[in-house]
């Protein structure tokens, strides 16, 4: 029985098959991209499902960054693991996503909806943000924008969500459930900014936007206007609260507690 990785080569993939100890077949796009993996790897393609090789008993680990097709794809996924009798599916969503929700939440919403109606056993992970896109969103000045105000965010290290997964792919199947991940606290953007000025040596400030502000600066960026309005929209959302409690999952999970912040910048390269 194999445990079947899509999105081998992102963050979270690369991370989950070194939790597993190479024991995994990575799907790839291209033949060259799983040479450092280190794991046995094949080529195939969401958009293609039949090119996604799922055997009778396989354990499916679903993950992808977001492209127009992304829904479609996904559930086409899904339906050909319970048709070919995997023995289990655990994908990563978004912690508190609906099908009616913004951007990709909208998207990860009806890929879980589809998951949950598919008749396979599935586990859902649903993190907050990761911290290894905080460092990228500061400007050339220093700067991080955004509209989340004073709320907060329990960000997690993606290593941590792959080590949930590998958790979850390892042990025997146990009851469908969705896992919400966080780190152990969370910060207001003001207190990441100045853990990023203390990791990276040079001042770092965060500068909050209202909504109508955020989506004037995405778009001025080059984002689409639309999907300028969504993210500002989606930031002042987060930015509620509705992000802010934390939860004790991967220590229940892993009998650790996850990285904070603080640990996560004094580790990266």
């Amino acid at each position: 029985m194999a445990i079947v990785v899509t999105g081998a080569t992102g963050t979270i993939g690369r991370a989950l098959i070194r939790e597993l100890g190479g024991a995994a077949l990575a799907v790839v796009r291209r033949a060259e991209q799983g040479a450092d993996l280190g794991c046995e790897h094949v080529v195939g393609d969401l958009e293609r499902p039949e090119s996604i090789p799922i055997e009778p008993g396989d354990r499916l680990f679903l993950n992808s960054s977001i492209w127009p097709g992304f829904v479609r794809a996904h559930q086409a996924v899904i339906d050909r693991a319970a048709a070919r009798g995997a023995a289990q599916v655990v994908t990563v969503s978004v912690r508190g996503v609906t099908s009616a929700g913004l951007l990709g939440f909208g998207m990860h919403g009806q890929v879980d909806d589809h998951l949950k109606a598919s008749g396979v056993p599935w586990s859902i992970l649903a993190p907050v943000g990761f911290m290894q896109n905080l460092a990228g969103d500061v400007d050339e000045e220093g700067r991080i924008f955004g509209a989340y105000g004073r709320g907060r965010v329990g960000y997690i290290d993606a290593r941590d969500i792959a080590a949930v997964a590998a958790a979850l792919l390892t042990r025997p199947v146990g009851d469908s459930a969705t896992y919400e991940l966080t780190g152990p606290d969370a910060p207001t953007h003001d207190e990441i900014a100045a853990e990023l000025t203390r990791s990276l040596g040079r001042p770092v400030r965060y500068v909050d936007l209202s909504a109508e502000e955020g989506a004037a600066h995405f778009e001025k960026r080059g984002m689409p206007a639309q999907a300028a309005r969504d993210l500002a929209r989606l930031m002042a959302q987060i930015g509620d609260g509705r992000w802010a409690g934390t939860t004790t999952t991967v220590a229940d999970v892993l009998g650790r507690p996850p990285r904070s912040l603080r640990e996560f910048l004094a580790q990266a390269p």
